[in-house]
């Protein structure tokens, strides 16, 4: 008989004391927060792709992604707009399951992660190699839901929601860094919610919001 794997659980969902990060208050719900329209990306569309500075570029239908192997993450999300919620449980392919197979180069150093429409946000290679980090095809037993980035939504939760890319369609390996879509809107560029890493502090942006 096959053992059911056990969860991943987010090491800042075992904190026992100071679990929500400053400036945020938590929410029952979960909010719906989009720039612009909502796609709608079929199953027989999807694809998803690894490039950029990798030994091997991946691409993956939606078949193929789910005959990778899948785990459970028990995690908070914590959204840059001051929302937390706590203890939700999704399944998906980890982050470490992309890089064995992808294999990056030595000079890469930095992630952007793509989605729809035209969506891109930029992370250390650091942060998205964390064992407690996926991309998420399921949320509390059913399919990802399509507004909170279904079919597949990348999910970092030790950072600011904006990092974890809804309707995320691949990743591109890089040398170095460069802004994402809400990054080069005068976000943060690594957006660490316990700093409270919310917005770039270059001049150029320090007074635009």
């Amino acid at each position: 008989m096959t053992t059911a794997t056990p969860p991943v659980i987010h090491p800042d969902t075992r904190r026992t004391s100071d679990r929500v990060p400053p400036g945020q208050k938590l929410v029952s719900g979960w909010p719906v927060l989009t720039a612009g329209d909502t796609p709608f990306i079929t199953k027989k569309q999807w694809r998803f792709t690894v490039g950029g500075l990798v030994e091997t570029p991946l691409e993956f239908t939606w078949e193929q992604f789910l005959a990778l192997p899948a785990a459970t993450l028990r995690c908070d999300l914590h959204c840059v707009t001051t929302w937390s919620r706590l203890d939700m449980t999704f399944r998906g392919v980890l982050h470490t399951e992309i890089l064995a197979r992808c294999r990056p180069k030595p000079a890469a150093k930095f992630v952007m992660v793509l989605g729809e429409p035209g969506y891109s946000t930029n992370v250390p290679l650091a942060d998205f190699a964390r064992p407690d980090t996926m991309f998420a095809y399921e949320y509390e037993g059913g399919p990802m839901p399509v507004p909170h980035g279904g079919p597949v939504r990348d999910l970092i939760p030790h950072l600011y929601l904006w990092k974890s890319a809804k309707w995320a369609t691949g990743v591109e390996f890089m040398a170095e860094d460069r802004a994402g879509f809400w990054e080069e809107r005068g976000y943060h560029m690594r957006g660490d919610p316990w700093k409270e890493e919310r917005y770039r502090d270059d001049p150029v942006y320090r007074n635009r919001f």
